[in-house]
C-alpha cells in the first residue's frame, strides 16, 4: 500500500499519465465516487477533477499516517517482546488469555446458577419456617386444650371420688357375689367328706363287680371327682366373655343359675342313684357354673362400683369365696353333715346360692357401662345409675363412660385373636394372666384341697386336722374383711407384694417343719413342737394369701381393660386360672408322693418369680378411672415406667418427651437458619459482571480455575 501511494504521488508530480488505482495486490475498501464498475465486475475510470484529486490526496495522507502509527505500535510491541526475553509466541499468549477469559465467563455463569439455587432454597426454607411456626402455634393451642381437658377431668374425678355406698348398690353387690360364694363352697366342700365319698365308691364298685376295688383306684376316682370341677371351670370361664357380650352381665348370671341348680341336684342325688358317675357329671356341671361366675361377677361389680369404692367392693368377691369355703368346712364336720348319710346333702346344698340369686338378682339393674357403651342405650344406663347412686346427678358417671368409650372406640368389638395380637393390649393381658397364675400356683389350692391330710401328716389327729381346716376358712374370712379398707388405701400392687412375700417366707417354714419332723421323729416333744409349727406356718400362709393374691387377681384383671376387650380378657384370664387350678388339683398328690417333705419347695420358687414380676411390671390402679388405666399401656406399645410406688410416670402431653423434642427442634432451627438474602440474585449477578468487566479493563489476572462451588459473598 505504501509503494502504491508513493507511485501515485510521483506520477502526479511528473504530470504523467495516471496509473491504475487498484492492483491485484493492493486493494482498498474505500472506492471514490468517480470510480465505477463494469458489468463483469471490472473497475472503470473516468477523468477526476481537481476537487477529487484534493480529496484523494487528503485521504492518502490520512492512510499514510494511520499506517505509520500501526507500524510504530508493532515495532514497539516487537521491541517489548524482545526486551522481555519471552519464550512464548504472541499467538500462543493471546490464545491462553482467550481461554482463561472463557473459563472466567463459565465460572461467572456457574456462580449465577448457584446463587439462583440458593435463592430458591432460601425461599423454600422460609416457607418451611412459616409452616413450622404454624405447627408450633397449633401445638400451643392443643397444649392449652389438653390442660383444660385435664383440669376438667380432674374435677370430674374428684366428684366421682366423693360418691358413697348406697343401699341399692349394696343390694346389687350382695346378689351378685352369691355366684362367688357358690365357687368357694364347691371348692372346699369336697375336702372334708373325702373318706365318706371314697367309702361310697368302694360300695358301688363292689355291688357292680362283686369284688373290692384297690386303694389306688379309689384314690384315682376321688381325684377325678376333685379335678373335674376345674375342667368344668375352664369351660365356663372361657365362655364367660361370649355370654357377657350376648346376654349382658346380669342376664348371664341369671342364666348361669340354671347350671348351678342342675349340677347341685345331680350331686345331691348321687347316693340315691347309687352311681358315682353322677357325682362326676354333677361336679363338672357345677364347675361350668362356677367358671362363669368367676368371669361374670367381678366384671359386673367393677362396672357398677364407684371409682373410690371399686377396690373394696372388688374384694367382696374374695370375701364371698372365703365365706363359701368356711361354710363348706363347718358343714362338713362329722357332727353336722360329714357322715356317710349326710355328705350328699352337703354337696346338694350348692343349690341354695343359685336359687337365692335367682330371687334377688332380677331386681338389680344391668351394668350401666354395658348398656351405654356396648348397647348404646343411654336412657337405660341413666336409669340404672340413678338407682345405683340414689341420685339424679349422674352426669359425671355418664361423661366418664363416654370418655372410656372414646378412648377404646377402635376396640369396641374385639375378638380373642385380636386381643392376643394387639401390641397395646398384650402388656395388660400378660399382667392379668400372671396375676391369675400367682393365685393358683402359690400353693393355696393344695392347702384347700388337701389341708386335712396335710395336717394329719404333720402329726395332728384326724379330728384336730378337720378343726384346723376350719381355722383356715375362718382366717380367710377375717383377713379378707381386714383387706377391704386397705384395698383403696394401700393399693392393689402393694398388698399383692406383701401377700406374695409372706407366702414365700411361710412356705419355707412349712418345708422346714416337715424336714425337722423327719430327722427328729424319734423325739416325741420335737414331734409335738413341729406339729404346731406346721399348723402355724400353714395358717400364716393362708393369712398372707387372703391379704393379696386371694382377691387382687380377680379385681385387677377387670380393671386393666376397657369395656371393649374386657370380656375377652376376663375369659382368657379365668381360663388360665382354672387350668392352673386343675393342674394343682390333679398333680399335687403325685408331687407330694415324689417330693415328700419338699412338697412346698416348687411353690416357693413360683412365689419368688411372681413377686419379682409384680414389682417390675404391675402398675397401681388405685383411684384411677378405666380411661386412665387404659392410657398407661398406650405409651410406645406398652413400654412403661413406674416409680417405687408402682405409679407410672406422668404421661400428659405437656410433659411428653416428644413434645419437648419437637419444640427444641423448632427453636434451634429458627436460630441456626440464615435470614433470606437482602438483594435479588440478578443485582448480584450484575455487580459480579461489572466487577469482572472492571477487572478486565484494569488488566487484573483471572481468578484461579476451577472456581469454588459456593463462593463467599465478599469474594464474589
Amino acid at each position: 500500500m505504501r509503494q502504491s501511494c508513493h507511485r501515485l504521488l510521483e506520477h502526479q508530480q511528473a504530470g504523467g499519465e495516471e496509473p491504475p488505482l487498484y492492483s491485484p495486490v493492493d486493494q482498498i475498501s474505500v472506492v471514490p465516487e468517480h470510480v465505477g464498475r463494469e458489468a463483469g465486475g471490472k473497475l472503470t475510470r473516468y477523468a477526476p477533477t481537481e476537487e477529487d484529486e484534493a480529496t484523494l490526496r487528503e485521504l492518502l495522507l490520512s492512510l499514510q499516517r494511520q499506517v505509520s502509527v500501526m507500524s510504530m505500535n508493532l515495532s514497539a510491541k516487537l521491541d517489548e517482546l524482545q526486551r522481555g526475553d519471552r519464550q512464548l509466541e504472541t499467538t500462543v499468549a493471546l490464545c491462553e488469555i482467550r481461554t482463561q477469559l472463557q473459563e472466567l465467563t463459565k465460572s461467572v455463569e456457574s456462580c449465577q446458577s448457584e446463587v439462583s439455587e440458593v435463592k430458591r432454597d432460601m425461599v423454600a426454607i422460609k416457607q418451611e419456617l412459616d409452616t413450622v411456626q404454624q405447627v408450633k402455634e397449633e401445638i400451643e393451642e392443643l397444649r392449652e386444650y389438653v390442660d383444660r381437658l385435664e383440669e376438667h377431668t380432674q374435677r370430674r374425678k374428684l366428684r366421682l371420688l366423693e360418691q358413697g355406698l348406697t343401699f341399692f348398690l349394696s343390694y346389687a353387690i350382695l346378689a351378685a357375689v352369691l355366684g362367688m360364694l357358690q365357687f368357694g363352697y364347691n371348692t372346699g366342700v369336697i375336702n372334708a367328706p373325702g373318706r365318706n365319698i371314697e367309702n361310697f365308691m368302694k360300695d358301688v364298685y363292689k355291688d357292680r363287680y362283686g369284688k373290692d376295688i384297690q386303694d389306688d383306684a379309689v384314690n384315682t376316682l376321688y381325684s377325678i371327682a376333685v379335678s373335674i370341677f376345674a375342667i368344668g371351670g375352664m369351660l365356663g370361664g372361657f365362655s364367660g366373655g361370649m355370654i357377657a357380650n350376648r346376654f349382658g352381665r346380669k342376664g348371664g348370671l341369671l342364666l348361669n343359675n340354671i347350671l348351678g341348680i342342675s349340677g347341685a341336684s345331680l350331686m345331691g342325688f348321687t347316693k340315691i342313684s347309687h352311681c358315682y358317675e353322677m357325682l362326676f357329671f354333677g361336679r363338672f356341671i357345677i364347675g361350668v357354673n362356677c367358671g362363669l361366675n368367676t368371669s361374670l361377677v367381678p366384671m359386673y361389680i367393677s362396672e357398677i362400683a364407684p371409682l373410690n369404692l371399686r377396690g373394696g367392693l372388688g374384694t367382696v368377691n374374695q370375701l364371698a369365696v372365703t365365706v363359701g369355703l368356711l361354710l363348706s368346712q363347718v358343714l362338713g364336720i362329722e357332727q353336722i353333715l360329714g357322715t356317710d348319710d349326710g355328705w350328699p346333702i352337703l354337696l346338694g346344698l350348692a343349690v341354695c346360692p343359685a336359687i337365692l340369686q335367682l330371687l334377688l338378682l332380677p331386681a338389680c339393674p344391668e351394668s350401666p357401662r354395658y348398656l351405654l357403651i356396648t348397647r348404646q342405650w343411654e336412657e337405660e344406663a341413666r336409669r340404672a345409675l340413678r338407682r345405683l347412686r340414689a341420685s339424679n346427678q349422674v352426669e359425671e358417671d355418664i361423661e366418664e363412660m363416654r370418655a372410656e368409650e372414646r378412648a377404646q372406640q377402635a376396640e369396641a368389638s374385639i375378638s380373642m385373636r385380636e386381643l392376643l395380637c394387639s401390641p397395646t393390649l398384650r402388656a395388660p393381658l400378660l399382667i392379668g394372666v400372671v396375676m391369675q397364675l400367682s393365685q393358683q400356683l402359690s400353693g393355696i389350692n393344695a392347702v384347700f384341697y388337701y389341708s386335712t391330710s396335710l395336717f394329719t401328716s404333720s402329726g395332728l389327729t384326724e379330728e384336730s386336722a378337720k378343726f384346723a381346716t376350719m381355722g383356715i376358712g375362718a382366717i380367710m374370712v377375717g383377713m379378707t374383711l381386714v383387706s377391704l379398707p386397705l384395698m383403696d388405701r394401700t393399693g392393689r400392687r402393694t398388698l399383692h407384694l406383701y401377700g406374695l412375700g409372706g407366702m414365700f417366707i411361710f412356705s419355707i417354714f412349712i418345708t422346714i417343719s416337715f424336714l425337722i419332723k423327719e430327722f427328729f421323729g424319734y423325739v416325741q416333744e420335737m414331734i409335738d413342737w413341729m406339729s404346731y409349727l406346721s399348723v402355724v406356718s400353714t395358717l400364716s400362709f393362708v393369712v398372707f394369701f387372703a391379704v393379696g393374691p386371694g382377691s387382687i387377681p380377680w379385681l385387677i384383671t377387670a380393671e386393666l381393660f376397657s369395656q371393649g376387650p374386657r370380656p375377652s380378657a376376663m375369659a382368657i384370664a379365668v381360663l388360665v386360672n382354672w387350668m392352673a387350678n386343675f393342674v394343682v388339683g390333679i398333680g399335687f398328690p403325685s408331687m407330694k408322693a415324689l417330693l415328700e417333705n419338699y412338697t412346698f419347695l416348687p411353690f416357693s420358687v413360683f412365689l419368688a418369680i411372681f413377686w419379682i414380676f409384680t414389682y417390675k411390671k404391675v402398675p397401681e390402679t388405685k383411684n384411677k378411672t378405666f380411661e386412665e388405666i387404659l392410657a398407661l399401656f398406650r405409651n410406645s406399645n406398652g413400654r412403661l415406667g413406674y416409680d417405687r410406688a408402682g405409679c407410672m410416670y406422668r404421661d400428659s402431653f405437656r410433659d411428653s418427651r416428644l413434645y419437648g423434642s419437637m419444640m427444641n427442634c423448632v427453636n434451634a432451627l429458627e436460630q441456626q437458619l440464615p435470614p433470606p438474602p437482602p438483594a435479588p440474585v440478578d443485582e448480584k449477578h450484575d455487580s459480579l459482571s461489572e466487577q469482572s468487566s472492571a477487572g478486565g479493563e484494569a488488566g487484573r489476572p483471572p481468578p484461579p480455575l476451577p472456581p469454588p462451588r459456593f463462593p463467599a459473598t465478599g469474594n464474589v
